[in-house]
């Protein structure tokens, strides 16, 4: 029986009613005999042990305080995704665990700020041929994220900067090349709810230069539905796998979302395994009822 349960989707103070993308999901809740209502994670006076389940959605200003994120996350008596998985994926160098277990990842430089590296020090890391990216291990929706061009002395130089501002701050940098097929195809969002691929969805390339700080939460994005090739889902897949075997869990994850890209050979590469707070994109489900099929599993976790 699920009735009188209640269930908190967590959010943020930005976004006190939730993203528009996932408010559906408490009507989806409701026809299934369970109150959802959205609560700001970081607001001191909700009392998350008065809900039955608290589910992470639209959390996306906790970049910059991640441990506090990560400390609220295993304070909350029953979370999903819960904390461990959110600990582990809030931090890009999981990318590590999935490149080392044969998942296929975009190449990655990585700087650590206890290195203290001089700006000739980061410049000699960067590649010499090809566009780039810059960014921080910690971080939601392209934000802190730049593209740079080897050739270009100007844009070179604004890449250390950017670099040695982040490791300055105490941040793990990575340098990764640029993916050219994001201009053209941009990339494939394939998502699972339950562990089961309910949909996927392209999204429009993110970079197209140097850094500038985002207006609001994350950069604008255009999406459209698509239906993702066996190869996308068999890598997609792959990376779920090594996740679970990595984290011990038991159950299927409530939600992931795989972002890839395709490679210079044409082949599909894992940029993000999105396991924290991902947008669903649920209304771009076409004929599956993607919203249903969260609230299912939210109740079966009831």
């Amino acid at each position: 029986m699920t009735e009188n349960r209640r269930v908190a989707l967590a959010t943020c103070s930005v976004l006190p009613e939730l993203d528009k993308g996932d408010q559906p999901l408490v009507a989806a809740l409701a026809e299934r005999g369970v109150t959802a209502e959205p609560a700001v994670w970081d607001d001191a006076g909700v009392d998350w042990s008065s809900y039955d389940l608290v589910v992470v959605r639209s959390t996306w200003d906790y970049s910059a305080r991640r441990d506090e994120f990560v400390a609220w996350a295993k304070a909350v008596p029953k979370l999903l995704n819960c904390a461990d998985v959110l600990e582990w994926n809030t931090d890009k160098r999981y990318l590590r665990t999935l490149e080392e277990s044969g998942v296929p990842v975009i190449p990655t430089i990585w700087l650590d700020p206890a290195r203290h590296l001089s700006k000739r020090a980061v410049h000699t890391r960067m590649p010499a041929f090809g566009d780039f990216v810059v960014k921080p291990v910690v971080s939601v929706g392209a934000n802190d994220t730049g593209r740079y061009q080897p050739v270009s002395a100007e844009s070179r130089g604004l890449a250390i900067e950017h670099a040695k501002r982040l490791l300055d701050g105490g941040r793990w940098v990575m340098i990764q090349p640029y993916v050219t097929s994001v201009d053209t195809a941009g990339e494939a969002c394939l998502v699972f709810l339950d562990g089961q691929l309910t949909h996927s969805v392209r999204r429009n390339a993110l970079l197209d230069g140097p850094f500038r700080p985002t207006q609001g939460l994350y950069a604008p994005e255009e999406m459209r539905p698509f239906t993702a090739s066996a190869e996308q889902i068999e890598v997609a897949r792959k990376a779920l796998e090594v996740a679970q075997a990595e984290l011990g869990g038991r159950e299927p994850l409530l939600y992931a979302r795989i972002d890839l890209v395709t490679g210079d050979d044409g082949t599909p590469v894992l940029m993000e395994l999105e396991l924290t707070e991902p947008s669903l994109w649920m209304q771009l489900a076409g004929d599956v009822d993607a919203f249903g099929a969260m609230a299912d599993a939210i109740v079966r976790r009831l």
